[in-house]
């Protein structure tokens, strides 16, 4: 459903961050107070700009966003952040502002706007807000050549506080173009005198 392709929120070319990960706990008890699991969304998703998407047979995807009545609205596409295909549900990890670990999992249903009807203005309005280190004209660079997708949480939370899974959650890093240094360049008798201090 969505475009291919861009860079992070700011522009670079970092590596994405990982997913973040939870200790075990120990499961609710029975008698436990029901959760407001509306409120408890909204709060993560207000305190935190950042989000990842767990898309089915994939890897979990970090994403910044705009949240809005209940929506989280993502945008991606050249000279933005890089999403794949995204199904009709999936599933959104939410990280703890405080701690940086995992919060909350909720599903989520994704639709990618149409730029001729209101959901869409309303959408690029709020996301101009947290655009980060944006140039030109971003509007018409999002309705020519980006994808903007609604992500609205629904039912009840998959993960929550007093009901992680025993497993830590850990996921191997994804894959980069980025590399590192193999070797350090050979210099023939030594460095030159004047890059030893000697003048």
């Amino acid at each position: 459903m969505s475009k291919t392709s861009g860079s992070s929120r700011a522009g670079g070319t970092e590596d994405p961050p990982t997913a973040p990960t939870a200790a075990p706990a120990r499961a609710p008890t029975v008698d436990a107070a029901p959760t407001n699991v509306t409120a408890l969304v909204s709060e993560a998703m207000t305190k935190s700009g950042l989000f990842w998407i767990e898309v089915p047979g994939d890897r979990a995807w970090p994403v910044w966003h705009a949240w809005l009545d209940g929506t989280a609205y993502v945008v991606n596409g050249p000279g933005e952040q890089h999403l794949p295909w995204l199904p009709e549900e999936v599933t959104l990890l939410l990280r703890s502002k405080d701690t940086g670990g995992r919060l909350l999992r909720v599903r989520a249903r994704a639709r990618v706007l149409d730029d001729r009807e209101e959901p869409w203005r309303v959408a690029v309005e709020a996301l101009k807000t947290s655009r980060l280190n944006a140039t030109g004209d971003i509007v018409e660079r999002w309705r020519a050549q980006c994808a903007v997708t609604a992500l609205t949480p629904f039912g009840n939370l998959v993960e929550g506080p007093g009901t992680y899974g025993d497993g830590s959650g850990a996921a191997p890093p994804p894959p980069t173009r980025a590399t590192t240094a193999r070797w350090r360049p050979w210099h023939w008798r030594g460095r030159p005198p004047r890059r030893r201090g000697n003048r």
